[in-house]
């Protein structure tokens, strides 16, 4: 079943009302990578009627009163991702396509999503049709303190503040909205609800303050204190309540929900999703990310990389949460029965594919250390690695009938493959014989130290070890297959001089002309762009070297695409 998104679907299910109508910025795949599918199904197994209006006219009420008025709420959602991510490239250039729009042209998604479909509903909700709302998803949820915006250069509000919305949840919103939406169905306040921020009128007895707003304006190390309390309370076992000053308002910030159990994550994961564009929106052309998430198959939830630059610590967690070797299986079987099923998984993973069934268990019990990180500088070894059950996993679901191959398209971290002493050889040899097609696409980013600090990521002589066991193993196994890197270019830190250390490295040491090359851009609520903003290292207190010229950006990524230096080279080899 789909969710209901026409008054002629009402009708068939003889809803006379909605309870709760969610708006979308992408449009609406009913999947389980598709977070409006997600919480919609979720709400509706647990008896509320629940439609979606997706990618919504902002310039009339053609489409945002489709539906009706709910009974409780509305709740919205820009998308999979921030809208202006979505609308714009590093280089703040508008882009021209859209994976998640009928047709792959970008002209349905606003920017600023959450802020315009907020305002479009006011607009057209008012007085007795007046509905709280509520909003979400990766855009709300790293948006919800005083954050740097790289589209204006400047320091934003809370968006909860900008938008007017009643409530904001953040993280994985599953047990919150649940909660919400009883609180909302029985007149209670939701005010106490774990993973929901509001604004109040005054601070919180026992929350932690934050800079305010005026204060992180006018004192760049203040935003960095503030967000280095923000990102130190994400984990639901340590952290406490927070609230900021905006104005003569506070933004409240409940403590984080609790993670969901293998059980409660198996329920969401195992609940019947079409994996297909609804046919309303499916009549306004292709959705080309169908063709990715169609048959793929998440195993896990969160990642403890911790990348700097990367946002998943602060919106899924650092702490996996993982489905069992059942549902996964019985997902995959259920793919491979379907008529049309050609037999090929597309991907198998999380976030980073190869944390399945990997946690500290200190974590688990205790919460995430913190002064201490899992993978860097090094692997913790508290962490004690083991692929042993995601070969397992791996292995059953290759023998599941009508499976050719399955590919795992998710990162992996070949540095956690090289501290698993006992397996982590053999995840590497099922990857080699079963799971690549020709190449395999790792992350290593850079290549010197100083910036590979500032990412977060470990050294290139690991990345030097695993390229030689890859080709050795490729050569023991008769296979001809290569690897190819995901590479940044004008990360905070670096400058030109670097840049041509990389290319170095990378013609020496990795044989390669680096193609997958990308400018650094500054997404909300990473390190990455907390010192991109400052211009200042958060961890040292020093000043850095930031490159915010778009040309010059240019010419860091420029300095590693270059192939005719290394053509050269290779003529005489």
């Amino acid at each position: 079943m789909f969710i209901p998104t026409t008054k002629e679907e009402l009708k068939f299910l003889k809803w006379n009302q909605l309870d709760i109508i969610l708006i979308s910025g992408d449009t609406y795949i009913d999947s389980s990578y598709n977070g409006s599918a997600v919480i919609g199904k979720y709400l509706i197994s647990q008896g509320y009627k629940v439609g979606i209006i997706a990618q919504p006219d902002i310039n009339s009420d053609k489409d945002i009163t489709r539906l009706g008025v709910p009974k409780l709420y509305f709740g919205v959602s820009s998308g999979c991702v921030d809208s202006m991510v979505a609308n714009y490239t590093a280089t703040k250039k508008k882009r021209q396509n859209d994976d998640f729009t009928p047709g792959g042209i970008n002209n349905k998604r606003p920017d600023r999503a959450v802020i315009k479909y907020v305002n479009l509903i006011q607009r057209y909700f008012k007085g007795e049709n007046k509905r709280p709302i509520l909003i979400g998803g990766i855009e709300a949820s790293l948006r919800r303190i005083v954050h740097y915006d790289f589209w204006s250069n400047s320091l934003r509000k809370s968006i909860l503040f900008n938008s007017k919305a009643d409530y904001l949840i953040y993280g994985m919103g599953e047990k919150p909205i649940l909660e919400f939406s009883k609180a909302i169905e029985n007149n209670t306040s939701p005010n106490d609800i774990r993973g929901l921020c509001y604004i109040s009128n005054k601070p919180k007895n026992n929350f932690i303050e934050l800079p305010s707003f005026e204060e992180c304006k006018s004192d760049k190390y203040k935003f960095i204190d503030a967000f280095n309390k923000f990102y130190l309370n994400n984990d639901p076992l340590t952290a406490k309540g927070l609230y900021q000053k905006h104005d003569n308002r506070y933004l409240i910030q409940n403590p984080p929900a609790y993670h969901l159990t293998t059980k409660e994550i198996d329920f969401v994961y195992d609940l019947k999703y079409e994996k297909d564009v609804h046919p309303f929106y499916k009549k306004d052309g292709i959705v080309k990310a169908l063709d990715t998430i169609k048959n793929s198959v998440t195993t896990h939830r969160g990642c403890y990389g911790e990348c700097n630059f990367c946002a998943i610590a602060v919106h899924q967690g650092r702490t996996i949460i993982q489905r069992s070797e059942e549902s996964i299986l019985k997902e995959i079987e259920s793919i491979a029965s379907e008529k049309n099923f050609k037999g090929y998984i597309n991907d198998i993973g999380g976030p980073t594919a190869n944390m399945y069934g990997i946690e500290c268990e200190k974590k688990l019990k205790l919460g995430s250390c913190k002064n201490k990180r899992c993978m860097f500088p090094n692997t913790c070894k508290s962490l004690k690695p083991s692929h042993k059950k995601y070969n397992s996993l791996l292995t059953k679901a290759r023998k599941i009938k009508n499976i050719k191959k399955i590919f795992i398209a998710s990162g992996i971290r070949y540095d956690l493959i090289l501290s698993d002493k006992n397996f982590g050889n053999k995840f590497l040899e099922n990857l080699i014989k079963y799971h690549i097609s020709g190449q395999l696409k790792i992350a290593p980013e850079h290549s010197e130290d100083n910036i590979l600090n500032k990412m977060g990521k470990q050294s290139k002589n690991v990345l030097v070890e695993f390229k030689n066991k890859f080709y050795e193993l490729n050569r023991e196994y008769n296979q001809k297959q290569f690897l190819t890197y995901y590479l940044i270019a004008a990360h905070p830190g670096c400058d030109e001089n670097e840049m041509k250390k990389l290319k170095k490295f990378a013609s020496k040491e990795l044989r390669v002309n680096p193609e997958q090359v990308q400018i650094f851009t500054p997404t909300p609520s990473t390190y990455s762009t907390l010192m991109y903003y400052t211009e200042i290292d958060p961890f040292t207190g020093k000043k850095i070297f930031v490159e915010k010229n778009i040309n010059k950006k240019y010419n860091q990524k420029n300095i590693l695409i270059n192939s005719n230096n290394f053509r050269k080279k290779r003529r005489y080899k």
